[in-house]
C-alpha cells in the first residue's frame, strides 16, 4: 500500500509539473499572437492559460500538502487541501469566463478588426495539439491516482479543447467572410460554457468540504460486507464520508453479549479488511464500534 501511494504521489507531481510546463509554453504563443492580431478570442486564450499556470502550480502545492501524514495537529491528514484546491481552481474558472464575456462584449461595441487571422490559426491549431496531449495525460495519472485535483486539471483542460476549438472556427470564418464581430460572438459563448464548466468543479470540491457521504453504491457495499460477517447480528450508525484519496467509514456492530474479545476484535477486523478490499485506490480509515445489544435508540 505504501509504494502504490508513493507511485502515485510521484504521477501526480508530475502531472502538475507537465501542465505548468505546457501552460508556460501556450501563454508565450498565444500573448503574443492576441497582442500583435487584435483577436480578443486568442487574447481571451492567452489569459485563460495564464490562469492554467496558476493554477496548475497551486495544484502542486495542494498536491504536496494533502499528502503528507496525519500529524498531532492535523490527526485525520490533510486530504481536503484537495477540495479547497477545486474550489480555488473553479472560482478562477468562473472569474476568467467573466473576464472574457466582458472583453468580448466590449470588442463588439468598438467595432475593432482582427489582424494576423493565418498566423493565429496556426498558433491555434498547435494549442489544440498540445491541449489534447495534456489532457490524455492528465486523464490516465487522474484514473490511476483518483486524486480530485488533477481531475479537476484534466477537465479545465478538456475545456480549453472546446474553446480553442472554437477560437480556431472563428479564425476561419473572420478569414474567409471579413465579419469581425464572429470573433466576439465565438468569445462571448466560450466564456459562457468556461463558466458553466467551472459550476461541477466545484460542487464537487464544496460537497467533499462538506463531508458529503461515499456514493450511494459504494456504502450499499460496506452495509453488506458488514451484515454478512459470521458472527454480526446488526449494524447502526454507519457514517462515512471523503477527504482526497481517502475513504473513512464509522459504524456500530451489534454481536452477542456472550462472545468473548477475542473473538469480536477477529470479526472488527476481518469487516474492515474486506471493505478495504473494496476500492484498493483509495486509503481507508474505519473505525468499528462494538455493541454487545442495539443501542441505536438509546444513543439517538
Amino acid at each position: 500500500m505504501g509504494k502504490t501511494k508513493d507511485i502515485n504521489l510521484t504521477l501526480q507531481k508530475k502531472a502538475t509539473i507537465v501542465s505548468s510546463i505546457i501552460a508556460t509554453i501556450l501563454i508565450f504563443i498565444k500573448l503574443t499572437i492576441g497582442i500583435l492580431s487584435g483577436s480578443i478570442a486568442v487574447l481571451a486564450s492567452a489569459i485563460d492559460s495564464v490562469l492554467d499556470l496558476i493554477v496548475s502550480a497551486f495544484n502542486l502545492f495542494a498536491i504536496t500538502k494533502s499528502e503528507k501524514p496525519a500529524d498531532k495537529d492535523f490527526n485525520y491528514g490533510r486530504g481536503k487541501i484537495e477540495a479547497l484546491a477545486a474550489v480555488i481552481e473553479g472560482t478562477i474558472i468562473a472569474m476568467s469566463g467573466i473576464f472574457i464575456f466582458y472583453e468580448a462584449v466590449k470588442k463588439a461595441i468598438h467595432s475593432e478588426p482582427t489582424k494576423l487571422i493565418q498566423t493565429s490559426i496556426i498558433v491555434m491549431v498547435i494549442s489544440i495539439i498540445l491541449t489534447i496531449i495534456l489532457v490524455i495525460f492528465l486523464n490516465t495519472v487522474a484514473k490511476k491516482t483518483n486524486n480530485l485535483v488533477i481531475k479537476s486539471d484534466a477537465l479545465h483542460y478538456k475545456t480549453d479543447i472546446y474553446s480553442n476549438g472554437a477560437i480556431l472556427l472563428a479564425l476561419i470564418l473572420i478569414k474567409y467572410t471579413g465579419i469581425q464581430i464572429i470573433d466576439s460572438i465565438f468569445g462571448g459563448l466560450i466564456a459562457i460554457y468556461i463558466i458553466y464548466s467551472s459550476y461541477e468543479i466545484i460542487k464537487e470540491g464544496v460537497l467533499m468540504l462538506l463531508d458529503i457521504a461515499l456514493d450511494d453504491e459504494m456504502v450499499e457495499k460496506i452495509k453488506d460486507t458488514i451484515i454478512s460477517e459470521n458472527g454480526v447480528t446488526n449494524y447502526h450508525f454507519l457514517k462515512t464520508r471523503k477527504a482526497g484519496n481517502t475513504n473513512f467509514v464509522d459504524v456500530h456492530i451489534v454481536m452477542t453479549p456472550d462472545i468473548s474479545l477475542l473473538e469480536a476484535h477477529r470479526i472488527s477486523d476481518n469487516i474492515e479488511d474486506k471493505i478495504k478490499t473494496l476500492s484498493n485506490d483509495n486509503d481507508w480509515s474505519i473505525i468499528i464500534h462494538l455493541d454487545p445489544y442495539d443501542d441505536s435508540q438509546i444513543n439517538s
